[in-house]
């Protein structure tokens, strides 16, 4: 792996694309989330540790944008190994489920998919740090407030099934 010290030079473009990859991801997602937030969410019993509605949007955009400029990291220190081979799919099938649990848990009015869904979202996202650590400790830490905020997101879910599914 491509682990030297000396700083390399931004290439403004590879970064731009990595940020805007999981940026319109989630603008995307947000097209199924929104429309039930008001109506079906709203209606849905709700644990007292669920955050106000206002905090999700700018807490996903900066994660997002974190989680892009960890795979530009990445991408700079890529190489022919079967550990970035490993990484990509990775990385991106952690981008497809983070999409996936938006899709389930909204637009299917299914939390209990959902859940399913963002367990094996987090063992993507603590895989993706593993194998991301090999190339950039930097980037590997980019993906530790994801981890959390994800884990989080895990028990509002696993408590919004126990509360309206009995």
């Amino acid at each position: 792996m491509n682990q030297t010290s000396a700083p390399q030079k931004i290439q403004w473009g590879p970064l731009l694309i990595s940020i805007a990859i999981p940026v319109v991801i989630g603008i995307t997602a947000s097209i199924f989330t929104r429309p039930e937030i008001d109506g079906w969410y709203r209606a849905l019993n709700k644990p007292s540790f669920t955050p106000p509605d206002w905090l999700f949007a700018p807490v996903w955009t900066i994660l997002y944008i974190m989680i892009g400029i960890s795979a530009y990291l990445v991408w700079e220190k890529r190489d022919d190994s079967i550990t970035f081979t490993k990484a990509r799919p990775i990385y991106v099938m952690q981008l497809i489920f983070n999409f996936l649990w938006s899709w389930m848990f909204f637009n299917q009015h299914n939390p209990l998919g959902g859940l399913v869904i963002i367990i094996i979202l987090l063992i993507l996202i603590i895989s993706n740090i593993f194998y991301f650590k090999k190339f950039s400790i930097t980037a590997a830490w980019l993906l530790v407030p994801y981890l959390l905020w994800v884990s989080f997101a895990t028990a509002l879910n696993y408590a919004i099934v126990a509360l309206n599914y009995k």
